[in-house]
């Protein structure tokens, strides 16, 4: 009997290879080479099928019909920030996220939300039966007869169920459980998900309908799907979280028709997912006041700004190596900022313990960040508390200079919003915002990190 013919696959990014290898030639990620059976087609790839021969001519620039993209509100204020302004109309969105995380419950909202305005939605489920998805309907609220559900994994009985509702919206939940009969592979093996999800992009495409996959994540981030489909879809959403907290952080890192910088804030609820409209305020509930170790930071993602509060925990080893932990940042940034203050500032930190936390469960890499580790690292070592209602942001680098960071004069302008009285920033950007700052607000600059004064009281205004 002729032995079956193999090909092997980069998990990572989905290239294909003749043999194994212990890293993959493409992304140069290690032990993502997996073996998958060479899938035999009757009748033609699907990605070919779907098309129902149609076919095309290349045209001049001055004959291709460019309208404006359609784009459908879910009425979910945050899924339409990160969606660039709603659905587009013939677009296939990729949703993944580790499993549990609220993908199908977000999903499912946003039915609702276009079943009662009156739109025609599917929503295709491999995973539960029906009566398991009205219960979890039910949680979330009455749906309108326009939102049908349909329990099929068989790729060809959903593709004839979409032409023949010829839905606003189709959902495919999820993309690990359906199956093409052409591909001669198991459910959820890399040929069948690569082969479904171009199945499904022609028949957006063609049938003008907007379609939205599911994807899981496995515990290492490598999937039988989402990475290897980013390149294949229009939009890729990725659902983060923690476990132990209740808020869910929705990013785009892929959009054809948006902007990748903007996310959304959700908290999970008995009732579903709700939004959650300042995340500021819900990031500093529960702030200590007037305790040393303790700085808010106004950051940035996309263009919303959200202030965080950074923690600092300074304290004399007990080890011949002092222990080092960040959560919620770089750990590698914390290290240098550290390095920094030792050499500019002059104080001994290589013999204490340092532990970083941004808390709210955020995490935050971006350089604006450095000023408030820098001064809660100084004020939990000096055991001193800053001033009341302060904040700070700006990026340090090695020679203790502060920098100048994006979007200065909005960050100053949500801190004033929320209360805050001081903020401390770079000098470059005092002088490019003072001028119309908010009156209620003092700001002052700083060229370098040896202009903090020593016990950290801040009454000069500069």
């Amino acid at each position: 009997m002729a032995k079956e013919k193999t090909l092997f696959f980069c998990t990572e990014c989905g290239t294909e290879t003749p043999k194994w290898a212990g890293r993959c030639a493409a992304c140069g990620a290690w032990n993502t080479i997996v073996e998958a059976p060479a899938e035999r087609r009757g009748k033609g790839s699907a990605a070919r099928r779907t098309t129902d021969g149609a076919s095309g001519k290349p045209l001049a620039l001055k004959e291709i019909d460019a309208k404006q993209e359609e784009r459908t509100g879910t009425d979910i204020g945050e899924l339409d920030r990160v969606l660039g302004g709603g659905i587009v109309d013939g677009s296939l969105v990729l949703a993944s996220g580790d499993p549990g995380i609220g993908k199908s419950t977000l999903l499912l909202q946003m039915c609702r939300n276009l079943a009662n305005r009156g739109e025609k939605v599917l929503y295709v489920s491999g995973e539960e039966s029906l009566a398991q998805i009205k219960l979890r309907a039910l949680r979330i609220g009455d749906c309108a007869d326009s939102l049908l559900f349909l329990a099929e994994t068989d790729m060809g009985a959903i593709r004839e169920h979409i032409l023949a509702y010829r839905p606003k919206v189709a959902i495919i939940d999820s993309v690990q459980t359906m199956m093409l009969p052409e591909v001669e592979s198991a459910p959820g093996s890399v040929s069948q998900i690569r082969e479904n999800t171009a199945f499904l992009m022609r028949l957006a495409k063609t049938e003008n309908i907007a379609i939205f996959l599911v994807g899981h994540v496995t515990k290492d981030g490598s999937v039988a799907g989402p990475k290897m489909l980013e390149h294949m879809v229009d939009t890729v959403l990725y659902f983060e979280g923690d476990s132990t907290t209740s808020y869910r952080i929705l990013r785009a890192v892929k959009n054809r028709f948006g902007s990748t910088n903007e996310i959304g804030v959700f908290e999970m609820g008995s009732d579903g997912l709700s939004e959650v409209r300042n995340p500021s305020e819900h990031m500093l509930r529960g702030m200590p006041e007037n305790e040393p170790g303790s700085v808010v930071a106004v950051t940035l993602e996309g263009t919303r700004p959200i202030l965080v509060e950074v923690q600092a925990l300074i304290c004399k080893t007990t080890f011949n190596l002092p222990r080092r932990t960040a959560a919620g940042t770089d750990f590698n940034r914390m290290n240098l900022l550290m390095a920094v203050m030792e050499k500019r500032l002059g104080i001994s930190l290589s013999g204490c313990d340092a532990y970083l936390n941004v808390a709210g469960g955020l995490r935050v890499t971006e350089p604006a960040l450095d000023l408030p580790v820098v001064l809660a690292i100084l004020s939990g070592y000096r055991n001193m508390p800053l001033p009341e209602q302060t904040t700070a942001f700006g990026e340090i680098g090695l020679t203790g200079e502060l920098r100048a960071v994006s979007q200065a004069l909005a960050r100053v302008r949500e801190a004033a919003k929320l209360g805050y009285r001081l903020c401390i920033l770079a000098q470059s950007d005092f002088e490019k915002v003072r001028g119309d700052a908010p009156k209620e607000i003092r700001l002052i600059g700083l060229r370098n990190i040896r202009e903090l004064p020593k016990d950290l009281r801040f009454d000069g205004e500069r």
